[in-house]
């Protein structure tokens, strides 16, 4: 994966800055990942999810808020108002890239802020949470004693993770009497909610408000027993995959995704779509969805099997539905059938019984394991019985295959 530096204006014109995670091969599509209250962009969270969703195919900016990190700016002034206009910089930065932003991720109050601007950003069809607290105002908390000062003095220094902030009356009334449950109401997007049980930062009732708010569809994920932070790269990677197999279904619609959910009607075959110049490929059979793919060593992204994957897991697959039909009608105690293709080209003159004696001969190699109380009789049996399968005929007959080109 390709990692670069990614400047951009913020919400108010101050220079912030973020790095992106650029996955191998085409992208199955970009996402904006905000962090953690005083977090910043090198987080442990932030840093191994972005990766994570990277090697998962899926791009992502990770960027420094307004005063925090690399960024320009002045922390602690606006609240989280701040960080709802930087978000909606960096999306829009992204945009005129060519990296159309389909996903946001937020990561505790960065979950609030992209929950407050999704809703002002057509191109954002879907939106995660990780240990968000639903009122932006439950970080005042981290304030103390100070509070008083603040309200009194205007400003005051706050320690927060032992590291010390200039904190602004401004930015205790940037975070006061937000309209959040409206806001999550209104946002009509695809929702996903992690977070821990044990969350001892932002408790858990925290994502039952912001799933009661929410309207569908919305899902709710629990983090068990990771911490508020994130700090297990497996607790990350676990909720990376989570959020790359939710997002899947809406990182590409409005593009080939819209086109892939009209699927197919039971008995007319099965449909794939190729997008641009790629070689990821949606495929849809019935109600049925899934991709094909190619290694990254040959141009791919690799997230899927290759169509030679395909063409070997339908042997296979034929090969164990026909053994288990055959075994039910004898009435043999077969448990589970294991069966292992592999596919390769040999020069024809090296096959002993192929007709052809010229050039090179696909060669699909199957190997079955079968587990039963069964003898060796029964076992050799089912061998030939394998033969039978109509997909390892249809390999075997003369295939003809006819393509037109549809005009509409």
């Amino acid at each position: 994966m390709a990692r670069e530096s990614f400047e951009f204006d913020g919400g108010q014109g101050q220079r912030l800055s973020g790095v992106i995670e650029n996955p191998r091969g085409e992208p199955r599509g970009w996402a904006v990942f905000a962090h953690c209250f005083t977090c910043g962009s090198q987080s442990v969270g932030a840093v191994a999810i972005s990766r994570s969703l990277a090697a998962r195919g899926i791009g992502v900016l990770r960027f420094d808020f307004t005063g925090l990190g690399e960024s320009e700016g002045a922390f602690g002034r606006d609240g989280i108002g701040g960080d709802i206009e930087d978000i909606k910089a960096a999306v829009r930065a992204m945009d005129e890239s060519g990296r159309s932003v389909a996903l946001l991720i937020g990561h505790s109050l960065g979950g609030a802020a992209v929950l407050h601007a999704a809703g002002d950003l057509d191109g954002v069809r879907a939106v995660t949470t990780l240990g968000a607290p639903a009122d932006p105002a439950h970080v005042l908390h981290l304030l103390g004693d100070q509070r008083d000062t603040i309200e009194s003095e205007g400003v005051a220094e706050v320690h927060i993770g032992g590291r010390p902030f200039n904190i602004h009356k401004g930015f205790i009334r940037g975070m006061e009497n937000r309209p959040w449950r409206e806001r999550i109401a209104a946002l009509r997007k695809p929702l996903l909610v992690m977070h821990a049980p044990l969350d001892d930062i932002v408790e858990i009732e925290n994502a039952a408000e912001i799933f009661l708010a929410a309207k569908h569809p919305k899902s709710f994920v629990s983090l068990d027993e990771a911490d508020h932070l994130l700090s297990r790269r497996r607790d990350a990677d676990w909720a990376a995959e989570v959020i790359s197999a939710w997002s899947g279904r809406y990182l590409t619609a409005g593009n080939v995704g819209d086109e892939v959910e009209r699927g197919v009607e039971p008995g007319e075959g099965v449909r794939t779509i190729t997008q641009g110049s790629g070689f990821l490929s949606h495929v849809r059979a019935g109600r049925h969805s899934l991709i094909a793919d190619e290694p990254a060593n040959v141009g791919g992204s690799d997230q899927g099997p290759t169509p030679y994957d395909l063409l070997g897991a339908a042997l296979g697959s034929c090969t164990g539905m026909t053994l288990a039909m055959y075994a039910r009608h004898k009435q043999w105690s077969l448990e589970q059938t294991d069966v292992q293709v592999s596919h390769d080209r040999i020069h024809a003159r090296d096959c002993e019984d192929c007709e052809k004696e010229e050039g090179k001969v696909d060669r699909f190699t199957r190997t079955i394991r079968i587990k039963g109380k069964l003898d060796s009789s029964q076992r050799q049996r089912l061998l030939e019985i394998a033969d039978r399968c109509p997909v390892h005929r249809t390999l075997e007959n003369e295939i003809r295959i006819e393509t037109r080109l549809d005009e509409a």
